[in-house]
């Protein structure tokens, strides 16, 4: 998750009641298309205009879809979620039961999978259909804090009238989204959510804070089975000849013979057992092992030739996941990038003639003295994509087709 600026939606000291009048005052003019007596908060403003878009009402809000039993049991079991449950419930649930709060866990696509905490406010959300199955996505009920972080990528607390829909205005609600550190895909989000007059500045601070502690128990289960998978990798290498490495099933290398790997091999979203075309190695044979894959790096003019590629797509159109795909002779590669590595991706293919390192700076920080770190994302990055992007200037490769879809944030 990192360290990152958290914004409470209720500054300290302020009065509660009538900060809430105050935002009142602002949804409402919002809502009726007026001048807004104040601007709102800018990740609010933000929400405000997706959920406009969609023309989502504002008194009642579209009907929601609730899983069944059943999908509700399959989803929790894929979520990846599980393993998190006693830290997260150990970490929160007391606070939620003391502050009249409860504890809300969702997937990546919004879905409530377990809810806990305080009886009478949950026998509340009930009556709000904030239950578990249900759809708590921005384009399913409005602005609120679960939905807006799955946007957003990062902590965010909603009160009151920042809801967008008013039967939700009675709320206040804090949310924290947690990532897979193997991979950073979002895993989904962990929230509190109370009634409104239970608001409490510190309350986002403290989801945050939890929901580090779940990612960094992720990251050290991966080390742990990462450790296991290096008991097996290194006899087994011993026995290969040639260029190798063994990987978990996302691509961290446990061990490796005839050359020093970077911590991580890029593969693409789907693997298979047999060949496999990567853009920083050229052509590759699989093997699967228990946890991960035997990777074979192929010699000779052959693997060479199938390794050039002719076509590169970014595609920007999902919030916080860019994805890169590179076509070539032997198939094609699709993989999950940083969002500094998309911008300065969007940046080379806007400028295909190239750019200095000062250049890139001034277009990814918006100063040019920092070429130190413009040169180090550039070697990150081509360890990544390997030829694609060349130096002297920074561009990408002559005779590749570029395209880009959608824009980047900042990262």
């Amino acid at each position: 998750m990192g360290e990152q600026h958290l914004e409470a939606a209720l500054p300290v000291g302020v009065d509660p009641r009538r900060h809430a009048r105050a935002l009142a005052r602002v949804h409402e003019a919002a809502i009726a298309g007026e001048t807004l007596p104040r601007a709102p908060r800018t990740v609010i403003g933000e929400s405000w205009s997706r959920v406009q878009r969609l023309g989502i009402d504002p008194d009642r809000g579209p009907a929601v879809p609730i899983l069944g039993a059943g999908e509700l049991e399959q989803r929790r079991r894929e979520s990846g979620l599980t393993p998190l449950l006693p830290l997260l419930r150990g970490g929160l649930l007391s606070l939620a039961e003391q502050a009249a709060h409860i504890m809300v866990v969702v997937d990546a696509a919004g879905h409530v999978l377990w809810r806990d905490g305080s009886n009478p406010v949950r026998h509340r959300a009930d009556r709000l259909g904030f239950v578990e199955g249900v759809d708590w996505q921005e384009e399913s009920v409005g602005t609120n804090a679960i939905g807006t972080a799955l946007v957003a990528r990062r902590p965010v607390q909603v009160y009151s009238a920042e809801h967008y829909v008013r039967a939700q205005h009675d709320w206040t609600c804090a949310a924290a989204p947690l990532h897979d550190p193997r991979d950073g895909r979002l895993l989904g989000v962990v929230d509190l959510s109370g009634p409104a007059a239970t608001v409490h500045a510190a309350t986002l601070a403290l989801v945050a804070a939890v929901g580090r502690l779940a990612e960094s128990q992720l990251r050290t289960s991966h080390l742990t089975d990462l450790e296991h998978l290096r008991g097996v990798a290194v006899p087994l290498l011993a026995k290969v000849s040639g260029r190798a490495l063994v990987t978990d099933r996302h691509g961290w290398i446990a061990a490796a013979t005839g050359f020093a790997p970077t911590g991580r091999l890029p593969l693409p979203g789907s693997v298979e057992p047999g060949p496999l075309w990567l853009p920083a190695h050229g052509q590759c044979l699989v093997e699967p092992l228990p946890g991960g894959w035997l990777v074979r790096l192929v010699a000779g003019e052959c693997a060479g030739n199938a390794a050039l590629p002719t076509r590169v797509a970014l595609d920007l159109r999902v919030p916080g996941e860019p994805l890169l795909t590179v076509y070539g002779a032997a198939g094609e590669w699709t993989h999950r990038v940083s969002p500094r590595h998309a911008q300065l991706l969007t940046a080379l293919a806007a400028h295909r003639t190239g750019c200095s390192a000062s250049q890139l700076a001034a277009v990814l920080f918006g100063d040019a003295t920092r070429t130190v770190t413009v040169r180090a994302e550039v070697s990150r990055l081509r360890r990544i994509v390997g030829g694609i992007v060349v130096g002297r200037p920074y561009r990408f490769a002559d005779n590749l087709e570029v395209v880009v879809h959608g824009s980047a944030a900042a990262g």
